[in-house]
């Protein structure tokens, strides 16, 4: 295939530390849903991911492990990513197509962890884009529908190969992001815990979990699409007011759960996820990988003030910590943390709902009732079961996307976006503004918040931002 700049390359390095963190976690699903008006078929849409795929690196790769237990991204016998044709026949179909991609598992050792339903009409269709944590961000999903659109606007696009791009670690990480002397300590010494114990975990063990998790959790997610004119009214009230959208989208949230949930269920601990792309040494544009990082923080609404002050306070209070130093603090520890003990975290969470017809559940149930340096630090973080709730409410926004509208025949109505849920949160929202408009997505699990009271904080929380 001619291209503007070059032939495919073969993939072929070492996963980093921090995309180990995902390694066979059943949770860790990243979707983008885009409406797009007028007739796309089935070829076309074959031939636009056939063409991506050559564009980027991480679409061509599977993930192998050799026998000291290293894994590595490599195009060698990586098979086809599935693409799944739905026909069409509701509004929300394309939610019921999430929900039962969710449940099915990637088979990480023979071909990419991605996987694309087009919901097709002749009017209108719904592209639904599935894919592991492991190998892309948000952004990464949203750069890709730009390029299918491209491709599928205009049959004779030739893609521009992008060079293998160098992922979030000690190469690239900014100059003043490091660890400590003690920290290193207490890291050495979970090291050597580790491997005293160490246990590995497979395709098979992931597959025994992921199906646990889905019986016993059932999730849920709310889109919330706002108009041009709403999205417009919202981005100058937000000006006017002196706070970003994305602090008055999450002050709203939890301003509203707050009221809903009572003092005794809300938990003021909130998360703020962002891209990290233009923090690094090495640029990474618009490519595809997982370049994000996060901040915490404890806020507490306060109902006797307005909601704008509240917003205000928010914004003044998490302003400070976009720094490298909150934003690349994962990604610095995993440089010195054995990658498997990471590798093992969630077969320690779930390990308990496995069943005992499962294939793996005297490995992974043995595992789980361990009181291991895993369970420690689990402890520690207050994450040792899926039960534990550790975050009111956590934000993936977006921003705007800068994607046109209009591809040849074809217009891209809108982006939605779900960072992916674990049971660990109350609420997950997903944000971005595309071709003018704000889309959010509002994700929970039925088990710690029932859908008649995120119904309740959904519509107070758009009230209030109104």
């Amino acid at each position: 295939m001619t291209t503007k700049s070059n032939t495919p390359k073969k993939v072929n390095r070492k996963l980093s530390p921090l995309e180990r963190r995902f390694t066979r976690s059943p949770f860790y699903l990243v979707t983008m849903m885009a409406r797009i008006r007028g007739h796309v078929s089935e070829d076309m849409i074959r031939s636009a991911v056939s063409k991506v795929q050559q564009r980027h690196a991480n679409l061509r790769a599977r993930i192998e492990e050799d026998t000291d237990h290293n894994l590595w991204l490599t195009s060698e016998g990586a098979g086809e990513i599935p693409i799944e044709i739905v026909p069409r026949v509701s509004d929300g179909q394309w939610l019921e197509e999430y929900y039962r991609n969710c449940k099915i598992p990637f088979d990480f050792s023979e071909r990419p962890p991605i996987r694309f339903i087009l919901v097709q009409s002749t009017d209108v269709s719904e592209l639904i884009i599935f894919c592991h944590h492991i190998i892309c961000d948000g952004k990464s999903l949203a750069y890709l529908i730009r390029d299918i659109m491209q491709c599928l606007g205009d049959p004779d696009h030739e893609v521009e190969i992008l060079p293998g791009l160098a992922p979030i670690g000690e190469s690239n990480l900014p100059k003043d992001v490091s660890v400590n002397t003690l920290i290193r300590f207490f890291i050495n010494k979970i090291n050597k815990k580790w491997e005293k114990i160490k246990i590995h975990f497979d395709q098979e063990d992931y597959e025994n979990v992921l199906d646990a998790y889905w019986s016993s959790f059932r999730q849920r997610i709310l889109p919330i699409e706002l108009s041009e004119d709403q999205t417009t009214e919202l981005v100058k009230r937000c000006r006017g007011e002196n706070v970003t959208v994305n602090s008055a989208l999450i002050t709203a949230f939890a301003g509203a759960q707050l009221t809903i949930q009572g003092t005794g269920t809300y938990n003021p601990n909130l998360g703020v996820v962002g891209s990290v792309r233009d923090r690094l040494t090495q640029p990474v544009n618009d490519g595809m990988g997982f370049y994000a990082g996060h901040v915490e923080l404890k806020f507490r609404y306060q109902p006797r003030l307005d909601f704008w002050e509240n917003a205000r306070r928010f914004h003044k209070k998490v302003k400070p910590l976009y720094t490298n130093k909150s934003l690349f603090k994962e990604a610095i520890l995993y440089e010195y943390l054995d990658p498997t003990f990471i590798e093992s975290t969630p077969f320690k969470m779930l390990g308990g709902l496995v069943h005992d017809n499962a294939s793996r559940f005297k490995k992974l149930s043995d595992f789980r009732k361990k009181n291991d340096v895993v369970l420690k630090v689990l402890k520690r973080n207050k994450v040792e079961s899926p039960a534990s709730i550790v975050m009111g409410t956590t934000i993936t926004n977006l921003t705007n996307i800068d994607i046109p509208k209009q591809f040849g025949s074809l217009e891209l109505d809108r982006l939605i976006m779900n960072p992916g849920i674990s049971a660990n949160y109350y609420l997950v929202l997903g944000a971005l503004t595309c071709v003018g408009k704000l889309s959010l997505d509002a994700a929970h699990i039925e088990e710690n918040l029932d859908s008649s009271s995120v119904d309740k904080i959904v519509n107070l929380a758009i009230e209030l931002l109104s």
